[in-house]
C-alpha cells in the first residue's frame, strides 16, 4: 500500500467519525439550513478568522443567499442556547457568519487542502440526508392526511398524537440541531 493510499484511508476513517458531528452542526436560522463559520473552521482544521479571511478575499463568490451574518440578537440566542463563548471571555467580537448549503459548497473553491475537500464532501452528504429526512416527514404527513379522510373519529386521537410527535421542538426557530438537543 502506498503512502498516499494510507493517508487517504486515515482521512476517510476520521471523516466517518465526523459524520454525526456534521449533522448536529447544521442549524435552522431564518428558515434556512446553515452551518456557522466557527463550526466549519473547526471541521476544516483552520482558525475561524482564517476561514473568514479567505471568504472576504473572495467575497464575490459568496452572495447573500450563500452566506449571511447573524444579527446580534441571533448570536445572543445561540450563545444562551448552546453555551457558545461570550464576549469579553476570549470569544469573538462580531456575530458569526452562517453558510447555506451553496455557501459551504463554494468554500471548497476557496479552501483547497485535502482535508477541506474531504470534509466538504461529507457536509454535502449530510445536507442531502437531511433533505431526504424532511421529504420522508412530508410524505408521512400526506399519508396521515389520507388516513384521516378515510377513517372516522376512532383514529382521530391516534393521528393527532402522531402529528404532535412530528412537530419540531419549540426552540426550533434558531439553533435547531436535528433530533438530538445539545
Amino acid at each position: 500500500m502506498s503512502e498516499n493510499d494510507l493517508r487517504s484511508q486515515i482521512v476517510t476513517s476520521k471523516l466517518a467519525i465526523l459524520d454525526d458531528r456534521i449533522e448536529r452542526r447544521i442549524l435552522v436560522i431564518r428558515g434556512q439550513k446553515v452551518m456557522l463559520d466557527s463550526d466549519l473552521a473547526e471541521l476544516y482544521g483552520v482558525q475561524t478568522f482564517r476561514l473568514n479571511e479567505q471568504v472576504k478575499r473572495n467575497r464575490i463568490r459568496f452572495p447573500h443567499d450563500f452566506m449571511f451574518q447573524l444579527t446580534r440578537e441571533e448570536a445572543k440566542s445561540l450563545t444562551s442556547q448552546f453555551a457558545r463563548s461570550k464576549r469579553g471571555k476570549g470569544g469573538r467580537r462580531t456575530p458569526p457568519y452562517a453558510f447555506t448549503e451553496q455557501g459551504v459548497a463554494m468554500l471548497s473553491s476557496v479552501l483547497r487542502s485535502p482535508r477541506a475537500i474531504a470534509v466538504n464532501v461529507e457536509i454535502m452528504r449530510a445536507f442531502v440526508r437531511l433533505r431526504g429526512m424532511a421529504a420522508s416527514v412530508e410524505e408521512l404527513g400526506r399519508k396521515l392526511a389520507a388516513l384521516e379522510q378515510r377513517y372516522d373519529a376512532q383514529f382521530k386521537v391516534v393521528l393527532e398524537a402522531i402529528r404532535r410527535l412530528m412537530e419540531p421542538p419549540e426552540r426550533a426557530r434558531i439553533g435547531f440541531r436535528g433530533a438530538s438537543p445539545d
